[in-house]
């Protein structure tokens, strides 16, 4: 899925040749980085990784790296991106940084796209592994579960601000 991103932010950004990558290295998912890696020379783009542990560290990164052109950003998953969400959102916005970005919330705050799962089919899901839990299942007994359903979501808004077309064969949302 994080290759994906790296696609979704060439398709909307074109001109893009640089991505900053804000991730926790503290946490497992380095996963999400060598995807974003294997894909980046297909795509002609440089990656350059950020650690994101805490505001001090996100807004040097944004900041450092919205100064140079064709610049993008990509925010992995994980606990920082969630908690930090709503600066991670504004710096980008004030560096003009097109970014992308692991969930809804993300784009519903501001940002440019979001593509993840679809965080209803967890809650969903959740509320069947208590229940079963709750009946006297254990929990090592129960499989593990991945999403089967993605969605992406384009805030218009942010992509007119920053002067971006989204193209045809990216899905539009409605509008009201």
């Amino acid at each position: 899925m994080s290759g994906k991103w790296l696609e979704l932010l060439k398709e909307i950004a074109p001109q893009v040749t640089r991505a900053a990558v804000l991730r926790n290295a503290t946490i497992a998912g380095g996963g999400q980085l060598g995807a974003l890696q294997a894909v980046a020379p297909l795509l002609r783009v440089e990656m350059t990784p950020f650690n994101a542990r805490d505001p001090a560290e996100i807004e040097r990164a944004v900041t450092t790296f919205g100064r140079e052109p064709n610049s993008g950003l990509i925010v992995t998953s994980g606990a920082a991106a969630a908690t930090y969400r709503e600066l991670i959102v504004m710096l980008a916005a004030r560096q003009r940084l097109p970014a992308v970005y692991p969930g809804r919330l993300f784009a519903s705050s501001g940002g440019l796209i979001s593509y993840g799962p679809d965080s209803s089919n967890f809650l969903r899901d959740a509320a069947s592994y208590v229940d079963r839990i709750l009946r006297g299942e254990k929990p090592a007994n129960l499989p593990v579960q991945t999403p089967t359903k993605y969605e992406l979501v384009i805030n218009l808004k942010t992509a007119k601000t920053l002067g971006l077309t989204v193209p045809p064969n990216l899905p539009r949302p409605p509008t009201r």
